[in-house]
């Protein structure tokens, strides 16, 4: 598998794992996570196929480091892979840090009573 391929699959696997055994924040299970995550699709397709486009690349990828399936607009599927971690890892954190946030303000509130 090319290197570029392998590291974006990881780059998923790892993040579903880390919600799944660490994190669990069951952020994956609601609907407002799918929808903000059709918002970043939404403006992921059109500036990476511009910045990725074969016509005229701003970014160029090694074709040996990818499995070359680029679609659409000539995006190669690692781009959404990777993109999906990021925007997964980020939100992740933000829940897991709030959770942690609201328990520590009920023991706080618990110690006072």
């Amino acid at each position: 598998m090319p290197e570029y391929t392998a590291l974006a699959v990881l780059s998923v696997v790892l993040v579903l794992a880390a919600e799944r055994w660490w994190l669990r924040t069951g952020l994956l299970r609601e609907p407002q996570y799918w929808v903000a995550m059709g918002i970043v699709l939404a403006f992921q397709v059109p500036v990476d196929g511009w910045l990725t486009k074969l016509s005229a690349p701003i970014v160029l990828y090694d074709d040996a480091q990818t499995i070359g399936v680029r679609v659409p607009w000539d995006i190669p599927v690692e781009d959404f892979l990777f993109g999906f971690s990021m925007v997964t890892t980020a939100l992740l954190c933000w829940v897991s840090a709030r959770r942690r946030e609201q328990r520590r303000a009920e023991t706080a509130r618990e110690g006072r009573g």
